[in-house]
């Protein structure tokens, strides 16, 4: 069952993923590499226009609208006004976190 993290220690990569289709379905690199960019790429157009990504068992992104804010540079304490912007979050579904928490 991966772990997370490679057999390096490091963070899964779309290589990593890439290789475990690979050894485990049997498609050449290649088809598994170009699989992983098609996933993603249809996961990143989904938000880009706007929707949520929900991954039964996995979890959901979900974007989320930040309003106007007043901020404070904590150095100097000169306030700053914080522009409206779009903000991704990833809550993962309630299978997931009891794995995570064994």
């Amino acid at each position: 069952m991966p772990t997370g993290k490679n057999s390096s220690g490091r963070t899964l990569t779309r290589a990593d993923l890439a290789e475990r289709l690979h050894l485990e379905i049997g498609l050449s690199r290649s088809e598994s590499a170009e699989l992983v960019e098609q996933v993603l790429g249809f996961v990143s157009d989904t938000l880009l226009s706007g929707k949520n990504v929900k991954l039964s068992s996995f979890g959901s992104f979900m974007l989320r609208k930040k309003g106007l804010r007043v901020g404070r540079n904590p150095k100097t304490g000169v306030v700053v006004p914080i522009e409206p912007r779009t903000v991704l979050t990833f809550r993962p579904s309630q299978i997931m976190r009891q794995r995570i928490n064994g």
